[in-house]
């Protein structure tokens, strides 16, 4: 009987032993084993043996975030001897920041990080979540610091740039590697807020004015280049209307000139051939119109004839004979 006890106790301490001496490491974590207080290696993923009760892996903070019975999420710090070398993300909560004009705002942030060397992370420093957050708050008041409200506003890109750049030289003694930092949410004051919606509505009206008083001003020159091209068309119109006018009564006198032209020959012709003196005929034909004129109209006229006219009439006789011929 006792025998079986010494056997049983004999197993126990085998697996006891077997169990402190057997570590299994997951993928992406790793321990760091200190042999008698002193550092000893680090070791990898998969089975590793270590010496129980001489070798033990040394602790490092993490922090945990977890979800309460009110719907919000808080994190904890707790101590663990297992490292997780993947990137890791810190939400860290609000905290109020001075702008370079003044004003207090919240702003709350997201940081990635790796830590890259397990030894420097469990060596130097004590509570690597805690120095890191203080850090990441000291770093963006002091980023935030230096721009004014709507500079820290619009320009999220640069303060993340800046913020990455001061983390990542600092946490570097760590064995830390940040890799991003992303800012949430900026949040000013309630008046600060009112104000910036009245000045957003205000510029807002003012681009529409502008946009309004340009439209007027494009449609007027429209309308002033469409009043242009209408007088211009009609200017044109009435250009080429006083020209074919012209033509066409140049056209007119030509005609009326060629047949007057031959008529005259044909005169002159039949004048030569009753023998009569073509001047006598031509003043006589002039005469005889005039006198057409002269009697013409309404009202009883007296006519005067001239005493070197009556000369004139005898060649009305010789008109006879012209047209007799």
């Amino acid at each position: 009987m006792t025998a079986l006890y010494i056997l049983a106790i004999i197993a126990l301490a085998i697996i006891v032993l077997v169990s402190k001496g057997v570590k299994i490491i997951p993928q992406s974590e790793t321990q760091v084993i200190e042999r008698l207080g002193r550092y000893d290696r680090t070791l990898a993923s998969g089975l590793n043996i270590i010496l129980p009760f001489i070798d033990r892996p040394r602790e490092i903070c993490t922090r945990i975030s977890y979800q309460a019975a009110n719907g919000k999420t808080y994190a904890m710090i707790k101590a663990t001897n297992k490292i997780d070398l993947r990137e890791q993300v810190y939400d860290f909560p609000k905290q109020s920041v001075i702008t370079k004009d003044n004003v207090v705002t919240e702003i709350n942030a997201l940081l990635y990080f790796q830590i890259m060397d397990p030894v420097k992370a469990v060596y130097e420093i004590d509570n690597l979540p805690n120095a890191i957050e203080k850090l990441t708050q000291t770093t963006l008041r002091n980023v935030v610091g230096e721009l004014e409200l709507d500079e820290s506003l619009t320009s999220r890109d640069i303060i993340n740039s800046k913020l990455r750049t001061v983390l990542d030289e600092a946490t570097n003694k760590w064995g830390v590697k940040v890799n991003r930092v992303e800012l949430q949410d900026i949040t000013p004051p309630d008046s600060v807020r009112d104000a910036m919606e009245q000045q957003m509505q205000a510029e807002r009206s003012r681009r529409a004015e502008i946009l309004r008083a340009e439209g007027e001003k494009q449609s007027a020159i429209l309308q002033s280049e469409g009043e242009k091209q209408s007088l211009i068309n009609q200017a044109e119109a009435h250009k080429q209307s006083q020209i074919l006018k012209a033509q066409g009564e140049a056209q007119a006198k030509i005609l009326q000139a060629d047949a007057e032209a031959q008529a005259i020959a044909r005169v002159a012709e039949a004048v030569r051939q009753s023998q009569t003196d073509p001047a006598s005929y031509l003043l006589a034909t002039k005469y005889i119109a005039t006198l057409k004129e002269m009697v013409n109209g309404k009202d009883s006229k007296t006519v005067y004839i001239p005493y070197e006219a009556t000369g004139i009439l005898g060649s009305l006789g010789g008109i006879k004979d012209i047209f007799k011929n």
